[in-house]
């Protein structure tokens, strides 16, 4: 079984910046992509970043330039550095982990993540 904790967000105003951490925890491959998405009240669950064992990264359009996803594979964590944060990215952001080659996936809590004007 998987864990995932996620830590970092709060209350910002905009321009400012965060740092998103996720930390896992349980029997895991290293083989495995981990991203971060976020889904707002009445909105779908979109896709923020994701970064791959090997270190490839793909960015939703609405963040790339402003969002950087690292991985840290002895520490079984993944960060998310946002910077220049507008309110449009007030959302709950959830941390992902899928497992290459299999259907498994596991979902963090989700941490809350809000910009004000």
């Amino acid at each position: 079984q998987v864990q995932l904790v996620e830590s970092g967000g709060g209350l910002v105003q905009a321009g400012s910046s965060l740092r998103l951490s996720c930390a896992a925890s349980g029997s895991i491959t290293s083989l495995s992509t981990m991203g971060w998405y976020r889904q707002g009240s009445g909105k779908q669950r979109e896709l923020v970043a994701a970064i791959t064992a090997g270190g490839r990264t793909n960015y939703a359009d609405s963040v790339k330039g402003r969002f950087t996803i690292s991985r840290d594979n002895a520490k079984n964590t993944v960060y998310l550095e946002m910077n220049s944060l507008k309110p449009e990215d007030t959302d709950v952001y959830y941390c992902r982990l899928a497992v290459v080659g299999t259907t498994l996936e596991y979902w963090g809590q989700g941490t809350q993540v809000t910009v004000s004007s």
